[in-house]
């Protein structure tokens, strides 16, 4: 093949590669700006000193930042297919900007999603055993075992706890508490404070973004470090 040709071959492969992307994220974009018009609506708690509505004292955080100058929130629901398909982009950002940035997760499941409740229920009953980020994971790697059905999935995330090492005794207890749902709410009542409509919605030191794209998403980043 002369120069030319190959020259040619490789600019149609890369087109054919970055058309292929704007796809996935159009296709994560129209599911992003699902509008949650069946949530019941629920009442905001006080906001104690140091806190906000994006970052509460209990907030999860994934990582930490020491000099806490970055911090990038995640409103998210666990049954959402456009958060499944941010999930891996947001596991690599945590590896490229590690110490350098705060990732918090807060929870909005969204009404029509049958399961969504239950699953932050059952990520936050594995966070009373400090297995938060395993039960996070866990969620969106086998999502597609029990998100857009309409039948409970309760016994399928007791068996994720105890595939993960839970006190399955303890994890039950907590995951039928209403401290735990309460728990929930309080970020979803947050998140509505704060005009979140669907998932995944970021916040970037407090400012909303939605990239579409991992370069995009290091490009905002970035240019809040260098601030």
């Amino acid at each position: 093949m002369r120069a030319d040709d190959r020259r040619k071959a490789t600019r149609k492969r890369n087109v054919t590669i970055s058309l292929s992307l704007i796809g996935v994220f159009a296709a994560v974009l129209a599911v992003l700006f699902t509008v949650d018009a069946l949530r019941p609506q629920s009442g905001t708690s006080a906001v104690a000193a140091g806190e906000s509505r994006l970052v509460r004292s209990d907030s999860h955080r994934l990582q930490t930042a020491p000099d806490g100058k970055v911090t990038l929130v995640e409103f998210l629901d666990f049954e959402c297919g456009g958060c499944r398909a941010y999930f891996p982009v947001v596991e690599e950002l945590r590896k490229h900007y590690a110490g350098k940035i705060t990732f918090v997760v807060r929870y909005f499941p969204l009404a029509n999603h049958y399961n969504a409740a239950r699953a932050a229920r059952a990520v936050e009953a594995a966070a009373r055993q400090d297995k938060f980020e395993a039960m996070y994971q866990r969620m969106y790697e086998r999502q597609d075992e029990w998100a857009r059905k309409r039948v409970p999935a309760d016994e399928i995330f007791r068996r994720y706890a105890k595939d993960l090492g839970l006190d399955v005794t303890a994890w039950d207890k907590a995951y039928q508490d209403p401290a735990t749902l309460a728990r929930v709410e309080k970020d979803a009542a947050d998140g509505e404070a704060l005009g979140v409509q669907g998932t995944p919605t970021f916040f970037l030191n407090g400012t909303k973004i939605q990239p579409l794209s991992s370069d995009a998403f290091k490009a905002a980043i970035d240019a809040a470090l260098a601030k």
